[in-house]
């Protein structure tokens, strides 16, 4: 079966999170958005664990399912058409701080358990290095060879895949404290890691620029913080509902149908620039002013378009062998803000895109494969000219800089 699946979000206990991120929201979310698999989140964390054990029951090989009672009491609220099969997958995030050849190393990594089980065993062996109530994403200062290793011990199936792999700050490739390859990252243990997530600062045609990336399958998750941004970047699989057969998938290519991406452009660490002053360069000009803010003279955060043409071997606009399918999606919310000319998080959006799911189903299927002309029939004429836009890669962006996230638009300039 195809499946859209989005494996690294976070629960409430993760900073810097809504606090309607619990179980029973994200679920609601992943079958408006039509995710048939969704990451639960911070499964490392003591208390979400315990609610995750206490609400989900297995269901297909290393998947789980709310209990039906809760399914049910949810049911009644959702528009009919998006009732469908939503599973949750043991996930979580780690964030690894250390030092390695004379350098502090920020390093987050996404990893995916196939039970309770191998669970709690990693929860175990992590307890060890750190304090893991204190956030839904821990910090713990080991090394990420070291984590990997755990991983790899804590349950068959196990894995890990390095998080948003090109963020400035933390990441296994960012410009202020990674590695200039994966291999620099995960040392002896690094033929392990088969798939890596180019996160929403970039997406597939940046990374086909690194031949040392191609053998990597490459993943696009969300990193919710909130269930609204569910599915705004996505997997596509061709498997059985199974885990690991969709771990298979990412390892093998066999069954894996590639991914769906908001333009890099929004991600706020896209190019390089200065939030405060309000400043925003192409690398080439940020080269040319040394690395320095023009307006201040503070040094400038390297966005990730600079690293990676820093590390690329191949020229914008080359492929790579095998590449996967991708897609360039926005988020229906910001295409509704767009035509109705109001903010993304207005009544009147909200009013809009939950009439649209009731005449169309589920977001995803309708932004990537929902014949327009259908659209047309069921909801309107300029709606239908945006999705068609969308697709065709019709597309104006404002890049997103120094943690500013970017804007897009589809009928006039950003």
């Amino acid at each position: 079966m195809r499946f859209y699946a989005d494996l690294h979000v976070h629960s409430r206990f993760s900073r810097a999170t809504s606090p309607s991120c619990g179980l029973e929201q994200l679920w609601v979310w992943a079958q408006k958005k039509g995710l048939a698999v969704l990451g639960a989140g911070d499964c490392v964390h003591p208390r979400w664990g315990r609610e995750l054990e206490e609400k989900l029951i297995p269901a297909e090989p290393g998947l789980f399912q709310l209990r039906p009672a809760l399914e049910t009491a949810l049911v009644k609220d959702l528009p009919p058409a998006c009732h469908s099969v939503s599973r949750f997958v043991l996930s979580a995030e780690i964030s690894t701080i250390y030092k390695q050849d004379a350098r502090v190393r920020k390093v987050h990594h996404g990893v995916l358990v196939p039970g309770f089980d191998a669970a709690r065993r990693l929860c175990k062996a992590l307890a060890r290095h750190g304090n893991l109530d204190a956030d839904g994403r821990p910090i713990l200062p080991l090394d990420s060879r070291s984590l990997l290793e755990i991983v790899l011990e804590c349950g068959e199936g196990s894995f890990l895949f390095p998080a948003h792999m090109w963020t400035p700050w933390f990441s296994a490739l960012g410009a202020k404290s990674g590695f200039d390859s994966l291999e620099e990252c995960y040392g002896d243990l690094a033929p392990h890691i088969f798939a890596a997530e180019t996160g929403l600062s970039s997406d597939p045609p940046m990374n086909w620029r690194m031949s040392s990336l191609d053998r990597f399958r490459l993943l696009s998750n969300s990193d919710a913080h909130s269930p609204i941004f569910l599915g705004r970047n996505a997997c596509v699989f061709e498997t059985s509902l199974d885990f690991f057969a969709l771990r298979r998938a990412l390892e093998t290519g066999e069954g894996y149908a590639g991914t769906l991406d908001t333009p890099p452009e929004t991600g706020k660490y896209h190019l390089d620039g200065h939030r405060t002053c309000g400043v925003c360069l192409q690398p080439e000009d940020t080269q040319r002013h040394g690395g320095l803010c023009p307006q201040c003279g503070k040094p400038l955060t390297m966005g990730v378009l600079h690293r990676v043409e820093a590390l690329a071997d191949r020229p914008a606009g080359a492929g790579r062998p095998k590449p996967e399918p991708f897609r360039r999606v926005v988020p229906l919310i910001e295409i509704l803000a767009e035509l109705e000319g109001v903010g993304a998080r207005s009544k009147r959006v909200a009013k809009r895109y939950e009439a649209l799911l009731t005449a169309l189903g589920p977001e995803l299927p309708l932004l990537a494969t929902l014949p327009c002309a259908q659209i047309e029939r069921k909801s309107e004429h300029r709606l239908a000219e945006a999705i068609r836009r969308m697709r065709a890669g019709q597309i104006t962006c404002a890049p997103g800089f120094d943690g500013r996230y970017g804007r897009v638009r589809l009928f006039s300039q950003a």
